[in-house]
């Protein structure tokens, strides 16, 4: 089925995207995807979907979290895991992935152009599969105890970090 790709008014004129990109896998909950996806209009990030979500991918289910910021965000739809692997590997992009179960936090990391930033489902994160194919596994560190944060508030953790090395904020 390949990938579906709606871009909204953010233009790359046909020069290879300097945009990060922030991927969500199989999202549970439409108002945390389009808070994700309204931030990543206000930064400038490229917003990736991998399907199947538990929820109808439509702007009716973004709009209310989104608001009219979905228009100007560019969003790519991908029909698998497999769909969206294999793109992020033919576009020479190395998978950044943001679990509970690695070793290594978030503030660690040097990031590049050249990363996906993905995030799992807010109930069940990502398969063993999505893992090893990984080029990199990072964590938020929290309090002993507890589970996770919001996946929303995790997106806009990392990505501020993300966007403070790599330039990004100046660019706005």
């Amino acid at each position: 089925m390949g990938h579906w790709k709606r871009v909204g008014r953010a233009k790359n004129n046909g020069e290879p995207s300097r945009a990060m990109r922030i991927a969500l896998y199989e999202p549970d909950i439409p108002q945390n995807a389009g808070t994700i996806l309204r931030l990543c209009a206000c930064l400038g990030l490229e917003a990736h979907i991998i399907e199947p979500a538990g929820f109808p991918v439509t702007d009716r289910a973004f709009r209310r979290a989104g608001m009219d910021y979905l228009d100007l965000v560019q969003l790519t739809r991908h029909a698998s895991f497999a769909d969206f692997d294999a793109w992020r590997r033919a576009e020479g992009l190395r998978l950044v992935l943001f679990t509970t179960a690695a070793e290594t936090g978030y503030l660690e990391h040097a990031y590049g152009a050249d990363e996906v930033l993905l995030f799992g489902r807010e109930s069940a994160g990502v398969p063993e599969a999505v893992h090893r194919a990984a080029d990199t596994r990072l964590r938020i560190p929290l309090r002993e105890g507890l589970r996770s944060l919001n996946v929303a508030m995790s997106v806009a953790m990392v990505a501020g970090e993300a966007l403070r090395q790599t330039g990004g904020l100046a660019r706005l």
